[in-house]
């Protein structure tokens, strides 16, 4: 194992699994959908853009969650938040198995965008309040991954089960996606772990012990004094947003619909790209402690634009998987460094309500990103194009703003 894990305790090493399982098991949840868009535009005879709403609403709501569950955290501590969480999110994923109704789904995914935006943040105040500050960079490339690791399990669940659910029935009925949701209550195990395993964040708990009456936590105060960070890191958040969900939401429909791809070959293809992501957000993350936070964010980010013909507009294949493993890699690079950069620069008593906030905040503004998109490629004939303008724009936007922020690498993380 690398040097970074073998300098940590039993419970930074378990604080740490804890965030990136509840993270990994909350993309993974996410991303079964996005594979099931097609499918579920069939089976309710609508457009891909009607289904693609729920998505639109899973990232509107997040900000709900994070909010909730980060002022959750704040008071009650970051373990039992957590183990809420992922119970919440598991729960509203299985009822998505029954939803009888396309409208019925957006309320239930508008239900689970809620307790997937709590996650993000209560998991990164917990492990970088736990985890020693050196290699920080590192971890918090590894952290961000987490995301890539659900999307990858997402894609190989899609490339291996889903041929078998399209021909499985359930009291006359066939399975198809719905069998999808059903795996997706797994991660509700994951609350076991920690239970068992996971101790409170020891920064929560000193400022627990030295808080009085006279110093409770006033949310709106101090994201009032710490305005213009707080301004800074939603838009920040806002462009990293764009650059995730406008080159991976609609990427699996682009490959059935623009190439004809199957089910098995959509997921096959899913799963290369999510190991060029996890290599790029590890390395990314690990380059940030030598070079800046901010210095590898924007070179991650203007490196995703070579990379455009190969990852939207080739033919083939192999060009195609190429293409999309290199787009990944630079934009999960970029995404590495977010963790520990949010941790930084968020103030010690909202650790885990402020980035979490910020970062659903910039959710919610590109949340209709996904239908736009879909709209656009039904009327122009194609994804191809509207993949490739997407990255051409939301690259330079993350590389500009990025430029504007203050560096924040070494910075202690205290109460």
């Amino acid at each position: 194992m690398p040097s970074p894990f073998r300098s940590l305790t039993p419970q930074q090493r378990h604080a740490f699994m804890a965030s990136l399982l509840g993270w990994s098991l909350d993309a993974f949840d996410f991303f079964i959908l996005v594979f099931c868009v097609s499918a579920i535009a069939r089976d309710f005879r609508v457009k891909p853009s009607a289904v693609a709403e729920a998505l639109f609403l899973t990232l509107a709501f997040r900000p709900v969650g994070a909010f909730l569950f980060g002022a959750l955290a704040d008071k009650y501590g970051r373990r039992p938040a957590l183990m809420l969480n992922i119970a919440c999110y598991s729960l509203f994923e299985l009822a998505c198995a029954f939803a009888t109704s396309l409208h019925a789904l957006y309320w239930l995914r508008a239900l689970f965008g809620i307790a997937m935006g709590g996650e993000w943040g209560v998991g990164a105040a917990l492990a970088f309040e736990t985890l020693p500050a050196e290699g920080r960079g590192f971890f918090s490339g590894l952290l961000q991954e987490g995301y890539a690791l659900g999307y990858l399990a997402a894609a190989a669940a899609y490339a291996l089960l889903f041929p078998l659910f399209v021909h499985m029935h359930w009291h006359g009925h066939t399975v198809g996606w719905r069998g999808m949701f059903v795996v997706g209550a797994a991660p509700a195990l994951l609350v076991f772990y920690i239970g068992w395993k996971v101790e409170e964040s020891p920064v929560w708990r000193d400022r627990d012990k030295a808080k009085t009456g006279s110093a409770k936590l006033k949310l709106g105060s101090e994201i009032r004094r710490y305005a213009p960070t707080f301004i800074f890191l939603v838009l920040l958040m806002t462009c990293f947003n764009a650059f995730s969900h406008g080159t991976q939401d609609l990427y699996p429909t682009f490959l059935e619909r623009d190439h004809g791809f199957s089910a098995t070959l959509t997921g096959t293809v899913g799963i290369i790209y999510n190991i060029g992501a996890l290599i790029g957000g590890i390395l990314f993350g690990a380059l940030s402690e030598r070079f800046g936070r901010k210095r590898a964010i924007i070179a991650a980010a203007l490196l995703a634009l070579p990379v455009i013909p190969l990852y939207a507009l080739s033919h083939s294949l192999y060009t195609v998987a190429v293409g999309a493993f290199l787009m990944q890699f630079m934009v999960q690079g970029a995404w590495g460094v977010v963790p520990a950069y949010l941790s930084e620069l968020s103030p010690g008593p909202m650790r885990a309500t402020f980035p979490g906030l910020a970062y659903q905040l910039g959710n919610l503004i590109t949340s209709r990103n996904s239908v736009i998109q879909a709209r656009a490629a039904e009327r122009f004939g194609g994804y191809a194009r509207v993949l490739a303008v997407t990255v051409l724009l939301v690259a330079c936007c993350l590389a500009l703003v990025t430029s504007l922020g203050r560096e924040s690498r070494g910075t202690e993380l205290t109460a």
